[in-house]
């Protein structure tokens, strides 16, 4: 059994270090767009989530709501 949970803790921390990458690099991406507006476009986009999340009604709260919480674990 302890060759499984040595597996999973490899692949979730992978996993978690990916994830910081990814929120690194838009946040890099979001700091460029502002010095350089239209440059990647990466603004536009979040708002595009952002708009889905609040015309999904309830629906669209709770998996933002699901979202934060998952962020939030690691």
């Amino acid at each position: 059994m302890e060759p499984v949970k040595d597996a999973i803790t490899t692949v979730s921390t992978w996993l978690k270090t990916v994830t910081e990458f990814g929120i690194t690099v838009i946040l890099a991406l979001v700091v460029i767009e502002l010095l350089f507006p239209g440059f990647t476009g990466i603004v536009e986009n979040i708002g595009a989530i952002v708009a889905q999340f609040s015309s999904e009604g309830l629906v669209g709260l709770i998996a933002l709501l699901l979202f934060l919480l998952l962020f939030r674990q690691q």
